[in-house]
């Protein structure tokens, strides 16, 4: 069963970061809620950080704002995630550049579109 980090997860059902979430659990995946803010998200624990994970991730999906998300990458590298979804408003000219620099694999389109369903 694939594994993702959701991050910038939200118990807000009208927010992208909390549809992710359902449509990845769904559609099977484990899902790894990422919110420091927030301690649960659609009944499940949230983690302050991907590092907090156990084991591998196999997709990490972005629903926080690119002056956040930049400061996240070092730890989307540390746990050498392979793929990262920059989610429409996530990315910025800056936050791919250095996404690059680290040598991480980013995709910037809609995941919940990637999987099969619809946002």
């Amino acid at each position: 069963m694939p594994t993702v980090a959701i991050i910038g997860a939200s118990q807000n059902p009208a927010k992208y970061g909390n549809r992710a979430v359902r449509a990845y659990l769904r559609r099977g995946w484990t899902v790894y809620p990422v919110n420091p803010n927030e301690p649960v998200v659609e009944g499940l624990a949230t983690f302050r950080s991907v590092t907090d994970i156990p084991g591998p991730i196999d997709r990490a999906t972005v629903y926080v704002p690119p002056d956040i998300g930049i400061t996240l990458l070092p730890d989307f590298q540390s746990k050498a995630i392979p793929e990262i979804f920059l989610n429409p408003g996530s990315e910025s000219d800056a936050l791919v550049a250095e996404a690059e620099r680290l040598g991480l694999n980013t995709i910037q389109a809609c995941s919940i579109i990637d999987i099969g369903e619809r946002p």
